[in-house]
Order: structure tokens, then C-alpha cells, then sequence
């Protein structure tokens, strides 16, 4: 137990005054002074900004009302074709198309490598709903892998799941939270059994498996520009490849109808198109120029803020494991990461919480002023069990004991440093509380 007796854990329990809170001001001293308690006073919701640049693009886009990525002249006049390449650069990829959301991309990732209607996809048992969803809007019939305690793919599960399917063609795994699994091991784990290996990178932008950019391991992936995402334009995805018949149905599926594929830049030429248009239906998924404007910009910056965001999650890690590690653990990223993105923190609370005080924890975040998610809440949607639209038909144990304990708080860009250090005191305080309320 950290540095307070059990003692004085219980009289702070037992204490009126020592859990009222003072909004203006905060402590570095832990609960050594039990009435001064550390108060979070900035929006945990704050999104990067976009900028000036892109807000400048937009303006000018809205002056003249070219909107739509095709009313252009060419290929090399479209913001969103630039951006497409950009971003194919940026990953290491020759084919990119800008779609509307990355639920969108996840979709046509099945719908291009041929799943059929009914077709089982194998995918994480811990991820966001839109990925489940996604396999829905294609058809196809979601299967769950366990996730484990550093909240990656169970290879060993995932196997398990391959020999009892072994009609399943398409493993679609997700990098929850930049969190990567054993890439290699899945890989092989696919080839052996004639699975096509699919990735969710929607959280994972900027993160090197192997020294590449996540998404080689498998033929397609998916990123994200939606607003908590690393680029921000409220909504959109992409799909990127080096598969040029992938990319040329992406784009056919997204809406270039009637040759405007040649509007694109990181397309396939126009041999990998042909009788397209008229076998594959228009989805009108398509980015707008809008979205393509304000991304621009934050592509350039992407370097800077990822080793902003690394910086920030060591130092704010290291008070956590230093103050309060016995009562939790951090996930530990897979040997074979060569560079995480760190844009948030997830950490496991120790199996002494119960239930009841893993909620005194939440609520004790809450009340000073840190919303604190619990993955596993009957609420949140990356619970799998709140996915009736696509039920798991195993049990999940693995994945469900983790999700009970498994906490999720974000790391604004947009914080100052003494943000952050108000950010551990309320996380170590609060769990102080919860353990002596156990105690009880």
C-alpha cells in the first residue's frame, strides 16, 4: 500500500471535511494535508486546434464553393488528392483514398477483399463499437478474439478462434488506443490459416511496428481523422494500401463515377478500373475538401506533437508507478513497437478494487474535476457487451475481467504541464480514497 498507514487511510475515509474540495486550489503533496485536495480545472475534451493554415484553406474553399474533392480541374488542383498523398507519404503507402469517416474505411476493408454476405470476421473482443459496426454495415458476422492486460489481440486465443472458424477468411484486428499487438505472430498466425489480415489504425497513426508505419502487416488499414484522433477534422478516415485493386474499388465504392478517379493522385491506373463503375455500387463516401483543408496542416506538425504526447505520458507514468504503483499497472507496449504514440493513458486498477470501489475511484476523479472512463462501465461502448447489434456467442473471460478494472483518460494537447501534475494528484488521491473505502 503506498506511503500512508492504514490508519490514516481510514480516518480519511471516515472524514466529512476531508473529502470536501477546493476548486482553486490544487496539491503536489499528495493526502498529507488532508483538506487541500487536487482539483483538474481544465476540459478533458479539448480537441488540438486546427491551424491557422487550415482554417485559412477552409475559408477560401467556402468563398469559392468548391466543396465537393471533384469539382476540380485535375488531380494536382484537389486539396483532398493532396492530402491523399500527403498522408500516403506520411505512412508509407502507394495508395490512399479520404473517405468520410474511418467506420467507413473499416467497411469497404471487408468490402474490397471480398467478404460475402454472412462471412465471419474475426476481430478484437476490446475495441470502439464502429468496429463491430463496421462489420455489420458489411455483412459480415463478427467473431471475438480475447484481449489481454496490456489491451492487445491474445494470439493464442486468436488461433483458438481461427481452428474453430475455419470458413473465416478476414481478421480485421484494432490498435485500441495506439496499443499494438504481436504483429509478427498474427500475421503468421493469419497466413497459416488463409485468413486476409486487415488493420484498424485509428489509433495508432504515427505508431511504427518494426520501424513501419502500423498497417503493413496486413494488406489494408484504416486511420482516422475524427476529432479526438491525431488529425482532427471532426469527421474521416482513410484507406490506404499497396493493393492496387483494393484501392481502385475503394474509390469506385467511395463515389468516382464516370472516370473521376483520374481526379486522384494515389490511385491505380485506369486498367485497375475497368468495368468498375458498373459493378460496384456508389456509396457517396467520399471526404470533402472541407475535411481535406484542415487536415493538411496538422500532417506537417504530426512529428512535434507525437513527441510532445511521449514526453508528457513518461513523466505523468513514472508519478503513477512511483506514488501509487502497487494499486495499478500500465499497460506495456509489444517488443516490436519501435515507436508508440501516447496521446492518452489506460491503466489496469489492482484486483483488490472491487467492484464498489472501483466506482468510488470514478466517482472521486469525477468530483475533482477528472473524468476517469471505466472501459467495462454497462455504458461504454469499447464493452463488448453493449454491442447487441453484434453479440459475442463465446465467452470472453480474459477480456472481461481486464475491462472491469481497465481505466481510459485522455491527455489534451492543449494542457500546460502543471495540468498534468493535477492529473496525478487527483488519480492518486482518489485512489487512496477507494482503497481505504474498502477497508472499512
Amino acid at each position: 500500500m503506498a506511503p500512508f498507514s492504514k490508519l490514516a487511510l481510514l480516518a480519511l475515509a471516515s472524514s466529512t471535511d476531508a473529502l470536501l474540495t477546493n476548486p482553486m486550489k490544487t496539491s503536489n503533496t499528495g493526502m498529507a494535508g488532508l483538506k487541500d485536495r487536487a482539483y483538474v480545472t481544465r476540459d478533458i475534451k479539448t480537441p488540438d486546434p486546427v491551424p491557422v493554415e487550415g482554417q485559412e484553406a477552409a475559408l477560401e474553399l467556402m468563398r469559392t464553393g468548391r466543396m465537393y474533392r471533384y469539382n476540380v480541374k485535375d488531380a494536382e488542383g484537389s486539396i483532398v488528392s493532396q492530402c491523399e498523398k500527403e498522408i500516403a507519404d506520411y505512412t508509407g503507402f502507394k495508395y490512399c483514398v479520404a473517405l468520410n469517416s474511418c467506420g467507413s474505411a473499416l467497411m469497404l476493408l471487408l468490402k474490397t477483399t471480398g467478404l460475402q454476405p454472412g462471412g465471419k470476421v474475426i476481430s478484437n473482443a476490446f475495441t470502439f463499437g464502429a468496429v463491430p459496426s463496421a462489420i455489420e454495415h458489411a455483412n459480415g458476422k463478427a467473431v471475438y478474439v480475447e484481449s489481454d492486460y496490456n489491451h492487445v489481440m491474445d494470439v493464442a486465443d486468436l488461433e483458438n478462434k481461427l481452428e474453430a472458424n475455419p470458413d473465416c477468411k478476414h481478421v480485421l484486428v484494432s490498435h485500441m488506443r495506439g496499443k499494438v499487438a504481436d504483429m509478427d505472430a498474427i500475421a503468421d498466425v493469419c497466413e497459416k490459416h488463409d485468413a486476409i489480415l486487415l488493420e484498424d489504425c485509428a489509433h495508432s497513426l504515427g505508431v511504427m511496428w518494426q520501424g513501419k508505419h502500423t498497417g503493413h502487416s496486413g494488406v489494408a488499414c484504416a486511420i482516422s481523422s475524427q476529432s479526438y484522433k491525431m488529425i482532427n477534422s471532426g469527421e474521416g478516415g482513410f484507406l490506404l494500401t499497396d493493393d492496387p485493386s483494393i484501392a481502385a474499388k475503394t474509390a469506385v465504392y467511395a463515389g468516382a463515377y464516370e472516370g473521376l478517379a483520374s481526379k486522384h493522385l494515389t490511385v491505380p491506373g485506369p486498367e485497375h478500373f475497368e468495368g468498375l463503375p458498373v459493378k460496384l455500387p456508389n456509396y457517396s463516401v467520399r471526404m470533402s475538401a472541407l475535411s481535406a483543408a484542415v487536415i493538411r496542416p496538422q500532417i506537417l506538425t504530426l512529428e512535434e506533437r507525437i513527441e510532445k504526447y511521449n514526453s508528457r505520458y513518461a513523466e505523468l507514468c513514472a508519478k503513477l508507478e512511483d506514488r501509487v504503483g502497487d494499486m495499478l499497472t500500465i499497460p506495456v507496449n509489444t517488443p516490436g513497437v519501435s515507436r508508440p504514440v501516447h496521446d492518452s493513458l489506460q491503466f489496469n486498477l489492482d484486483k483488490e478494487f472491487t467492484p464498489d470501489m472501483v466506482q468510488v475511484f470514478l466517482n472521486e476523479c469525477a468530483d475533482h474535476g477528472l473524468p476517469v472512463e471505466l472501459f467495462g462501465h454497462k455504458s461504454n461502448a469499447r464493452n463488448f457487451v453493449n454491442w447487441g447489434f453484434a453479440p459475442a456467442e463465446d465467452p470472453l473471460p480474459m477480456t472481461g475481467e481486464m475491462l472491469s478494472r481497465a481505466c481510459d483518460v485522455r491527455m489534451p494537447l492543449m494542457w500546460d504541464e502543471e495540468d498534468f501534475e493535477d492529473m496525478a494528484n487527483v488519480i492518486v488521491e482518489s485512489l487512496e480514497v477507494a482503497l481505504a473505502s474498502g477497508e472499512i
